[in-house]
């Protein structure tokens, strides 16, 4: 009988003195480091490139000096139901961030990726390169016209 309660006494205590529990948490954490920031800042690794007009109809596109504020205003609306799925303003998600991308691109590169993303992503260097940056998530075409691609082009102008 001693023997059975020695063997169950040492039992529990050894039980008890298991490893720490871990808790799990739902979900998952992401910790950047500072090189990933600047990444995300930069655009990665991909090149600026502000000569590469793209693949698509767009050819030629100058900016007036003045933001068209009606017009920007419908491409924010249509950027609000269309884009941000993929896109934030000023943070990588699925697709990059588009605040600044007229420092990284040029307006006919941007209207050819919006209005050709299919052609862009076979044809392109640049769009080759996002595609794979971006663990080859492809842009979807939305088949905007070109004034609403234009609208878009607008609105990011005042990002």
């Amino acid at each position: 009988m001693k023997k059975a309660i020695l063997f169950l006494a040492l039992g529990a205590f050894m039980a008890s003195c298991g490893g720490k529990k871990e808790e799990k948490k739902d979900g998952f954490e992401v910790s950047r480091t500072k090189t990933e920031e600047k990444k995300a800042e930069t655009g990665g690794g991909v090149p600026v490139d502000l000569d590469n007009k793209g693949v698509g109809p767009i050819k030629n596109l100058d900016f007036p000096d003045e933001i068209d504020q009606e017009m920007a205003a419908r491409g924010q609306a249509k950027f609000d139901a269309v884009c941000v799925a993929c896109h934030m303003v000023d943070q990588r998600m699925i697709g990059p961030a588009m605040k600044g991308v007229y420092d990284r691109r040029s307006p006919e590169w941007v209207m050819n990726m919006i209005l050709n993303p299919d052609g862009m992503l076979k044809e392109d260097p640049i769009a080759k390169a996002l595609l794979k940056e971006y663990n080859n998530a492809i842009m979807l075409n939305q088949n905007l016209t070109e004034e609403e691609a234009r609208d878009l082009a607008e609105y990011l102008r005042t990002l």
